[in-house]
């Protein structure tokens, strides 16, 4: 009996030695850390349980170092963060959130005369502000410029051998605005640089001329690579100020005597009081741009411009508003012109002239020399303006070719190509502005410089914030 007593307790205590051995589960310890940070910056969650996994249910807001618990801010937003230990009972979370860069403010007024860097922020810009030679000035993205025309003149000038590095986004452009959303509160912005212009057959190179933008400065130059900075998802809304026609004027954007190393990408003007785009002579090109609801011409140019590279060019005309293109040359007979493929040029029905007495309706307008090689163009809602107690009669069309000369030496010698041209709700196709002769399609030389297609597309221009003011999309009536 003792015998299996003994054997009995034996075997109970090595049972009770057994369970004595088992681990109890781990219980993790909670996470630490600091739970908010802005896009950009850096944390760490931690905890004083060792050997685990971190893990983030949302890395496109924050993403995170499985080992070291390192949390980086990619955007807006939350996400949970787990920690898993092997064994334990239980993982532990902890969420962070990300917000965005605080806006910085301030104004910028006076004149640049050393390197300056803009975070991301709500600035007001107060005078004609002006980037001197040597000096770069960069603005990040997202960032919105303001100006107030009670403060008097307002404009953003960099001049000769200075430099605007203003290179936004897609989702974060930078947009350069008035307080008071009205055409003409402000200059725009005014580019000089140092390539070359023609504004005289008899002058040698280099050339000059004097501005028009009330500075009265000499542009021109002979570095036609020249470089005046980089503008990248750029909006200049309700410029075009003007103080006295054709001696103080200004668009959306001017460019005089701008170098080919220029970047102009993804820009828009959008309802300013005179052009969109104006090239004084220079060698830059523009890509992928908007000028929409301006109220004279949307795209124009003088001094010989040349820029080779242009493309997507996309002009909407509202209310009232002047040609889509006006091309012309100062009178000089070059051997070069311009290019640009891709263009779609808009007229709303109802847009009227800016002006009664100089009524200018035309898609494109050939003048003073003016030539160039365009294609892949769709031309829409370009009619005649009908006579009424307000306006006058007129005709309107696709092109007009204005005087003699630019009719003899630009379109019979072949300096004038417009191929792949696609033309609705413009009944007129070609306008002549002088009774001494009459455009036709037999007029370009050679025949293959004037072809129309049902086919051509025109712009093609990808939307988001950068053209969308105000909850409207600027592209909405594109296609």
């Amino acid at each position: 009996m003792k015998t299996k007593f003994l054997a009995l307790a034996m075997s109970l205590g090595l049972l009770i030695a057994s369970c004595s051995n088992d681990e109890d589960p781990i219980t993790v310890a909670p996470l630490t850390g600091t739970e908010s940070i802005v896009i950009g910056t850096t944390t760490t969650f931690a905890s004083t349980t060792t050997g685990g996994t971190f893990t983030s249910a949302t890395p496109t807001v924050a993403t995170i170092d499985a080992k070291t618990g390192a949390i980086t801010a990619v955007s807006v937003g939350t996400s949970v963060i787990t920690y898993t230990v092997t064994g334990a009972a239980a993982a532990v979370t902890k969420t962070v959130t990300v917000t965005a860069v605080p806006a910085a403010t301030g104004e910028i007024t006076g004149d640049f005369t050393a390197n300056k860097t803009y975070a991301y922020g709500n600035y007001t810009l107060k005078g004609m502000v002006k980037i001197n030679n040597g000096v770069t000035v960069t603005f990040a993205p997202g960032s919105t410029i303001t100006c107030d025309k009670t403060t008097g003149e307002n404009g953003l000038i960099i001049l000769k051998g200075g430099k605007l590095i203003a290179n936004g986004t897609a989702d974060a452009p930078i947009v350069f605005t008035a307080k008071q959303k009205t055409a003409g509160s402000w200059a725009g912005i005014i580019m000089y640089g140092d390539a070359p212009i023609v504004n005289s057959a008899t002058v040698a190179a280099p050339q000059t001329a004097t501005s028009e933008d009330g500075l009265s400065l000499k542009y021109g130059g002979a570095d036609a690579t020249h470089s005046s900075g980089s503008l990248k998802y750029v909006r200049v809304e309700y410029a075009g100020l003007v103080i006295t026609t054709n001696t103080k004027e200004h668009n959306g954007f001017s460019f005089y005597s701008v170098g080919s190393g220029t970047v102009l990408e993804n820009l828009v003007s959008y309802k300013g009081n005179d052009d969109g785009f104006e090239f004084y002579g220079g060698t830059v090109s523009l890509k992928n741009s908007i000028s929409y609801g301006n109220s004279d011409d949307s795209f124009d140019w003088q001094d010989g411009w040349r820029g080779q590279d242009n493309t997507n060019w996309y002009a909407y005309q509202v209310g009232a508003a002047n040609y889509g293109l006006e091309v012309e040359s100062k009178s000089v007979d070059n051997d070069f012109w311009p290019k640009v493929t891709n263009i779609t040029l808009k007229r709303a029905a109802g847009t009227t002239t800016e002006l009664q007495s100089e009524i200018q309706l035309d898609a494109i307008q050939f003048k003073k020399e003016g030539n160039g090689d365009y294609s892949n163009i769709v031309i829409d809602g370009y009619v005649s303006q009908i006579a009424s107690a307000t306006q006058l009669g007129f005709n309107g069309g696709v092109i007009q070719i204005q005087d003699k000369a630019t009719y003899d030496h630009q379109v019979a010698k072949g300096k004038i190509k417009l191929n792949n041209v696609k033309i609705s709700n413009s009944p007129l196709t070609f306008i002549s502005g002088a009774t001494t002769f009459t455009v036709t399609a037999a007029s370009f030389v050679p025949a293959s410089n004037w072809t129309t297609s049902a086919t051509a597309t025109g712009a093609d221009l990808t939307t988001g914030a950068w053209c969308t003011v105000d909850g409207v999309d600027l592209l909405k009536n594109l296609k």
